[in-house]
């Protein structure tokens, strides 16, 4: 499978942490690109990132980046991603075949055009990197949204950024929602309590249709954990 993406609501520990498990494992069997959900022009800053070998100088040059999810929280500079950071910036510096990309697009916002044109560009960037790079696999770490492979019915979104591929080039997986809590921003930033949508035993990978089709299946990682914005000096 060319591109493997995993949904997630931002702010929670587990999804970070089991999305670092899956590039290990990816890892494993060949060459991985990991696209996160940080903005293209942070790229220079990830790659210094990776190569530091201090892992407190490593932690120093996310923070200092002015415009990126460290300053500008809205789950995706917490705790946890950070922690997931330095594991990929590890399981590189110790022989994997493995780049960080920033993938989220400066796409201009114009009146008249709809969130479908940014997820349009979205779309490009990983393909473009994936053409730069056709032996490695691209795991996909975006907000649950941004990983459909198919419009829902009624959404205002248009078409997801991973429906742009052919449906057997990506296996897409969502984040269950097994109850618990998350560091989300939606009336207000903080922490939040997340709806129990699925068994909450459940565990592990589960493939299946699902949400009308716009998943191949999810990860059950039972309740979750909030993870609060990395606390800055």
């Amino acid at each position: 499978m060319r591109f493997v993406a995993v949904g997630e609501m931002h702010g929670t520990s587990q999804a970070p942490s089991a999305f670092a498990e899956l590039v290990c494992e990816a890892a494993k069997r060949g060459p991985v690109a990991v696209a996160l959900e940080f903005p293209v022009q942070m790229q220079p800053v990830l790659d210094a990132f990776m190569a530091e070998p201090d892992e407190n100088k490593a932690r120093d040059l996310v923070l200092a980046y002015e415009y990126g999810p460290f300053r500008f929280h809205d789950g995706r500079g917490s705790e946890a991603m950070l922690a997931m950071l330095q594991r990929l910036r590890v399981l590189q510096q110790t022989g994997a075949d493995l780049r960080v990309l920033a993938t989220v697009p400066d796409s201009p916002r114009v009146p008249g055009f709809t969130q479908s044109h940014a997820e349009l560009d979205r779309a490009h960037l990983w393909s473009v990197a994936a053409r730069a790079a056709p032996d490695r696999r691209m795991m996909i770490l975006v907000g649950s949204v941004h990983a459909e492979k198919a419009r829902r019915v009624g959404s205002p979104l248009g078409l997801p950024a991973a429906a742009h591929f052919r449906p057997e080039e990506v296996l897409s997986l969502f984040v269950a929602q097994q109850g618990g809590k998350a560091w989300t921003c939606v009336d207000d930033c903080g922490v939040h309590p997340v709806a129990a949508a699925e068994p909450a035993r459940q565990r592990g990978i589960v493939m299946a249709a699902e949400a009308d089709g716009t998943f191949d299946g999810y990860l059950a990682l039972g309740p979750t954990t909030a993870s609060p914005p990395v606390s800055r000096p």
